[in-house]
Formats: structure tokens, C-alpha cells, sequence
């Protein structure tokens, strides 16, 4: 179980006031009016319950020495060190970033090949960002966060190759345009801006 001091990123034996302002902090970070429009709005919303529960556990002396574990242990958490920082990035739309410290990452799980995806296809390559999106759903095929992003790709992609075929009989041309056109449309779903006249 996680520790509500840690998610709160405070040390035991912090004072009400300093829980509040932490509460306040992050709540206004990861609430889910602040994150409408962004690629990872799930994990925002699930981020800000686990903080509202970090603090009524603590409000409500439920934190006392109730055995809660590290937030920081592959096993017990979603994002670890630097993977948080880069779902933080992510988030802001600075893929360039996000890619920096992925290259530095050790651990090559699967949120690792689920980032570097998002990354990818955000930055205009989205059949390699599909390969990474691949690899993560393959790692956790239970997970519906990296399944519904490969689903939503593969649903433009068609669509788009769909269209393309309509207006031009399928050549290679129309296949290179389709990309341009599908990479264009997930990064502006992401923030971003490939081909800024479309």
C-alpha cells in the first residue's frame, strides 16, 4: 500500500498546514478540469483520486504507522522517477524532453515502450511509435491505457488510408500523403503541430 505522505511528496511528521498547501498543489495540478484536452487525461484523473485519498487518509489520522510501503518500487507503482517526469512532459506537450530522458532510461518496461510511443507518434513517426505502443500492449496486454492508444491509432490510420484511397486510387503517393496526414492528426490530438496549414 502506498504511503499518503509519499504521494503527497511530503516526509512523516509534516505539519496540517503543510499537507494542505501539498494537497492544494497537486490537486491543482492533476484535476481533471486542468487536463481536459490532454493524451494522458486518464492517468491525470486516477493521479488526482490517489491524491484526494493521501489526503483523507491523513486528515483522518488513518496514516499513522498503518505499514504503507514506497511509492517508488516497480511493483507498487505506475510511473517510477523518471518515467513520472517524463508522463509530466508528456503532458505538457514537450516531447523533445520526455525523448531526452527516455534515451537515458535504464528500465526498459513496458510504460518505457508506451512513452517512448506516444513520443514517437507526437513527433510525427507513427509507425515506429507504433511498434513501442506495440511492444507495451505485447509486455501488458491487461493494460487498457496502452491498448486504447494503439486502438485509436490503428482507427486513424484506416480512416485516413480509407479517404486517401477514395480520392486516389491507392497509390504510393497517396500512402506517403496518408502518413503525413494521420501523424498531422495524432500530433494535434497530442498538442503538437506537424503540417501547420492543415
Amino acid at each position: 500500500m502506498k504511503d499518503p505522505y509519499e504521494i503527497l511528496g511530503l516526509k512523516r511528521g509534516a505539519t496540517k498546514e503543510e499537507v494542505k498547501s501539498a494537497y492544494r498543489k497537486l490537486a491543482k495540478k492533476y484535476h481533471p478540469d486542468m487536463n481536459m484536452n490532454n493524451p494522458l487525461q486518464d492517468l491525470a484523473e486516477e493521479k488526482f483520486k490517489e491524491i484526494q485519498w493521501a489526503y483523507d487518509e491523513i486528515m483522518n489520522g488513518n496514516a499513522g504507522s498503518a505499514g504503507y510501503g514506497s511509492t517508488y518500487t516497480s511493483n507498487n507503482s505506475r510511473s517510477t522517477g523518471d518515467l513520472y517526469s517524463v508522463r509530466q512532459y508528456v503532458n505538457a506537450g514537450r516531447f523533445h524532453e520526455a525523448m531526452s530522458i527516455l534515451r537515458k532510461t535504464k528500465v526498459r518496461n513496458a510504460e518505457w515502450n508506451f512513452l517512448t510511443g506516444v513520443c514517437y507518434v507526437s513527433l510525427g513517426s507513427v509507425n515506429q511509435g507504433m511498434q513501442y505502443v506495440q511492444t507495451a500492449v505485447n509486455m501488458e496486454p491487461s493494460n487498457m491505457e496502452y491498448q486504447n492508444y494503439l486502438n485509436q491509432i490503428y482507427n486513424m490510420q484506416r480512416l485516413y488510408q480509407q479517404r486517401a484511397y477514395n480520392y486516389g486510387g491507392g497509390s504510393s503517393s497517396v500512402d506517403c500523403c496518408t502518413q503525413l496526414i494521420c501523424a498531422d492528426c495524432l500530433c494535434e490530438c497530442l498538442g503538437g503541430d506537424l503540417i501547420s496549414c492543415c
